[in-house]
């Protein structure tokens, strides 16, 4: 019997966990999610849910699955239904027979939804990007923003940095003697030289998106050439209260007036593969208008400052806010994340040089703040 893609429901959990079984087996992490119910997103909103779809061979076997996640997207004022992906995971990992699957999945999930896109990837060299490139997909890089705020932590804790022995011997030199705080902020200092900052703004937690939410949302939308609807009701269903990904919601105000709002993470790592046992604080989300990006990132960050988080992160993709990072001294690491845009998205989006100076993607945009 041909491969089926089906929806993924309570029925075919028995098959996705043996799915996952046969994957491990052979040593490789992936596999799918164990829960036809998606914990972020457990039910359709009006204009952003997540979907799960399953390949199953002879109606019974599971051979690859998929994520999309539909979201409303303001295209140059006109709402346009825009599907971030996440996946597939096939079998081709272990068995050659399956080496297609993944693009006949990639093919089912334009049929559904053209316009098709994913941020992340890591860098170019990625083989899924030169695919996309190869089938003509939009791929635009953006930047990986770092700011180190405990230096002699980072410079012990961290993982991706001491990978070799010689390199460990280095940065523990660096810590004790000194050289590698001075090193580090000084860095830092050099980065907002000549970035404008503004008077600071106030940061206040919140728990629930409200109507002063929904009036930012109507100033701000017409201000970027596209952007996912942050309005109340659908910032409600992507951060409901105690819910994934548990952010800390913070209004951010001026002398009475609301200049915006940002969503931050602070998460204690453990072993974890590139912060080790660092504390990051991360910037997952945030709206206002592009004059006012410099205010929210500086009364964020002062916010995450003062909980005692070792850096702070956040990935950006529009001009402004990445100016905004930049100007509170945050290293901005090219080309670590790329938006890969479907033909029919990037069609939308032309002239996407026009474009991607009005572009606003954050963590919230993908598959949400994982690993975070």
């Amino acid at each position: 019997m041909p491969i089926q893609v089906v929806p993924y429901t309570a029925e075919w959990v028995p098959a996705v966990l043996a799915f996952n079984d046969r994957l491990h087996a052979t040593g490789t992490h992936w596999g799918w999610y164990g829960d036809p119910v998606d914990a972020w997103l457990p039910a359709r909103d009006r204009k952003t849910w997540r979907e799960h779809w399953l390949a199953i061979e002879d109606g019974a076997l599971v051979r690859g699955a998929y994520a999309l996640k539909p979201h409303e997207w303001s295209i140059r004022g006109e709402p346009r239904l825009v599907v971030d992906w996440q996946g597939p995971v096939t079998e081709g990992l272990i068995d050659r027979r399956y080496n297609t699957l993944g693009l006949r999945l990639l093919r089912e999930m334009l049929k559904r939804h053209p316009l098709l896109y994913s941020w992340g990837h890591g860098g170019l060299e990625q083989p899924m990007l030169q695919m996309l490139e190869k089938l003509g997909w939009l791929l635009h890089r953006t930047p990986f923003l770092l700011r180190v705020l405990h230096p002699v932590r980072f410079l012990r804790r961290n993982r991706l940095l001491r990978d070799t022995p010689t390199r460990r011997l280095a940065l523990d030199l660096a810590a004790w003697s000194g050289a590698g705080s001075v090193g580090i902020r000084a860095l830092h200092a050099a980065r907002s030289i000549g970035k404008p900052r503004t008077a600071p703004a106030q940061a206040s937690a919140f728990e629930s998106f409200d109507a002063w939410a929904d009036d930012l949302w109507e100033r701000c939308a017409p201000l970027y050439a596209a952007i996912a609807c942050r309005d109340a009701a659908t910032m409600n269903t992507l951060l409901p209260p105690g819910g994934w990904p548990h952010g800390i919601k913070l209004r951010v105000e001026r002398d009475g007036r609301t200049l915006g709002w940002s969503v931050v993470l602070d998460t204690q790592m453990q072993d974890e593969a590139r912060f080790g046992d660092l504390r990051v604080g991360s910037v997952v989300d945030c709206l206002a208008a592009p004059d006012d990006a410099e205010a929210v990132v500086g009364a964020s960050l002062r916010f995450l400052r003062g909980r005692g988080v070792d850096v702070a992160i956040s990935n950006q993709s529009h001009p402004s806010w990445i100016d905004g990072f930049r100007a509170h001294g945050f290293e901005a690491v090219a080309g670590r994340r790329v938006f890969a845009a479907s033909p029919a998205l990037r069609d939308a989006l032309a002239p996407f040089e026009e474009a991607q100076r009005g572009l606003h993607l954050t963590n919230m945009d993908g598959h949400g703040p994982m690993g975070l």
